[in-house]
């Protein structure tokens, strides 16, 4: 009977897994095939560990999404209106990954509070649009570098 049992909680174990995969690639398919999407490596002044992510534009925020999770909403939302390019510095190509760009923003959260400073690491096609998205803000000068 044990040997039963433990077959059944191995099934049921193993369908849940696959079920979390399966959400998973769903997920991150589905946020890649956005329109204003592209893939963002993130890392915040307070946690120097970077994340991979995609991230996409909205009409007034830039949304954040991390790669492993299965969270429908973004793990992080700054208002368009408050965030900064700071600097930005060109990363070499290197072998297997194509050339990208890490902007040094300040940002402020969608919900309020104070203004943070964070890297967003794009490839240069994305660090071109995100430039545009910034620079089509009404009374938008001076932000981008």
């Amino acid at each position: 009977m044990s040997g039963q049992v433990l077959a059944v909680v191995a099934g049921v174990v193993a369908v849940l897994v696959l079920a979390l995969v399966a959400l998973w690639f769903s997920r991150t398919r589905t946020l890649a095939r956005r329109v204003g999407s592209f893939g963002c490596v993130l890392t915040e002044a307070n946690d120097p560990r970077p994340a991979r992510g995609t991230a996409q534009y909205g009409a007034t925020r830039l949304y954040w999404w991390r790669r492993v999770s299965v969270m429908p909403r973004p793990a992080r939302t700054w208002s368009r209106y408050g965030l900064v390019v700071l600097e930005r510095s060109v990363l070499p190509p290197a072998p297997g990954r194509p050339q990208a760009v890490v902007a040094h923003c300040r940002v402020v959260p969608a919900a309020g509070g104070p203004a943070q400073e964070v890297r967003l690491q794009m490839s240069v096609e994305a660090y071109a649009g995100f430039t545009s998205w910034i620079e089509a803000t009404p009374s938008r000068v001076g932000t981008i570098i």
